[in-house]
């Protein structure tokens, strides 16, 4: 190596100190001998030693079709410093799987963490889960319909709280109404893959991929922030629904709508100083980690 490439990789370790400020364990697989998204990675405190922290499950977005787990910006960081443990995770994708397939991933997912996180410091029993756009979707039906993780002999009472951010699929019969009837009063044509075709054009499974569905008071559903950006329509009143139902249903829950921003910058900037979003998600962390 030369001067001018030591004088480089100086430059580029002084300047981005906060890409090493956790420690990551990176492609783990949740399912043996499996498909090669069925991973997940691992971001722990600096330090040594540390056990029983709460654990954040992350769920990333992109369509059910797109996206990857190495999209989370600053949370891991932010929150391993706030003595988290941070898991993101993989999951096979449309239209490769059917919505049943892409789900089972992620409470298969979680199941891992659940069953082995202790050996990298978490506590199994104190597990958040959150998500942006799709992953906000996979996030609040994980939270709310138990037969997911049951399925996989996982306590629904181990979920302390879920953080679903700028979701439009809480309620799916509704957001499919919308969209059709946007694009009969405007002559534009429907997607041939669009929400209806993407949970298996079945109105029945549309009522059960949905949130609001399974939200009942009698389940130990655990409490929820509903994270979105103001200048969306359809992420607002998807928002708003849930929250009703929730709130109906006396399960604690804060909706909180951010403006000046958009569907990528509300997800990217968590985690930012004086972000008011990243407010709103430590104000609601903090008491329930204590508990």
């Amino acid at each position: 190596m030369n001067f001018s490439h030591i004088t480089i990789l100086s430059l580029c370790l002084i300047s981005t100190p906060d890409l090493f400020a956790q420690k990551l364990k990176s492609d783990i697989p949740y399912i043996e001998n499996s498909h090669e998204r069925h991973v997940l990675d691992i971001y722990t405190p600096e330090e040594t030693g540390a056990e029983g922290l709460p654990v954040m499950f992350w769920i990333h977005g992109g369509g059910w079709q797109t996206g990857d787990k190495s999209g989370v910006a600053l949370k891991p960081k932010v929150l391993t410093e706030r003595g988290f443990v941070f898991v993101s995770t993989n999951h096979r994708l449309l239209p490769e799987v059917s919505m049943e397939e892409l789900t089972s991933d992620i409470s298969k997912s979680l199941s891992w963490v659940h069953k082995n996180i202790a050996a990298h410091g978490g506590d199994p029993g104190r597990i958040f889960v959150g998500g942006h756009s799709s992953g906000a979707q996979l996030a609040a039906l994980i939270c709310t319909d138990h037969r997911y993780l049951e399925n996989e002999g996982v306590p629904f009472k181990v979920l302390k709280g879920c953080i679903p951010v700028d979701g439009d699929t809480y309620d799916i019969p509704k957001i499919i109404t919308t969209a059709e009837l946007r694009s009969q009063l405007y002559g534009k044509p429907l997607p041939s893959f669009g929400h209806r075709q993407k949970f298996g054009d079945d109105p029945k499974k549309h009522v059960d991929f949905s949130a609001v569905t399974h939200v009942s008071s009698d389940k130990g559903i655990p409490p929820f922030l509903l994270l979105y950006f103001t200048g969306n329509p359809n992420t607002r009143v998807q928002a708003q629904r849930l929250g009703e139902v929730l709130q109906e249903a006396k399960i604690p829950v804060k909706v909180y709508g951010k403006r000046d921003s958009n569907h990528s910058r509300l997800n990217n900037d968590l985690g930012k100083a004086d972000d008011p979003a990243t407010e709103e998600l430590y104000q609601f962390l903090d008491p329930l980690i204590k508990e």
